[in-house]
């Protein structure tokens, strides 16, 4: 009982946070047409925005200290960025493109990877180098594949996009390997 009472707080925080959010394209909507969701659109959001903030809260939970807290909200962080932006205007050409199927197996990456980790700081440090080799992969499977050809597309934007999350990854290697370095080795 004492641990769903301590849970509930968090858990009511990351919903308050996510209808706030939510209110703001809403609000948004009553007052210009430029911003026109639809109901399938505050759903997405709302149930990525929501399970951002309570994976941050479950990733969080047991934590050491504010290092590990940092990369893991920047772990979580990106792979929502990720998300958003290819769901929004996506990531290579503009509009729906299947190529934008390939940021797929980054997330499965992140996300399978984090739990066969078993969200230790050894573990996570090699799940976010190996999502930031797999998206130099999809950089030149991008560039081999002439997607730069595609309309809104173009090669500075391929390698720099990639290049952008790539680096939000390996600098969270980074902070899970600072952080395997200072453990003893049975809790790293």
């Amino acid at each position: 009982m004492k641990a769903q009472k301590s849970l509930s707080r968090p858990v009511s925080r990351v919903a308050a946070i996510t209808l706030l959010l939510l209110a703001i394209p809403f609000t948004a909507m009553q007052f210009t047409k430029e911003v026109n969701w639809s109901a399938s659109d505050f759903i997405i959001m709302g149930l990525l925005i929501f399970g951002t903030g309570l994976s941050y809260v479950f990733l969080t939970r047991y934590s050491s200290g504010f290092t590990h807290r940092a990369a893991f909200a920047l772990a979580v962080g990106t792979t929502f960025l990720l998300i958003w932006v290819n769901l929004a205007v996506g990531l290579i050409g503009s509009g729906p493109n299947a190529a934008n199927l390939m940021y797929a197996g980054i997330v499965a990456i992140v996300i399978i990877g984090t739990l066969l980790s078993r969200f230790t700081s050894k573990g996570m440090k090699h799940v976010m180098f190996i999502a930031a080799f797999a998206l130099a992969i999809c950089a030149g499977i991008q560039l081999l594949a002439k997607m730069y050809e595609y309309a809104g597309s173009s090669v500075t934007e391929i390698i720099m996009v990639n290049a952008f999350f790539a680096m939000l990854y390996a600098i969270c290697g980074l902070l899970f390997r600072h952080i395997a370095l200072k453990l003893p080795p049975a809790a790293a």
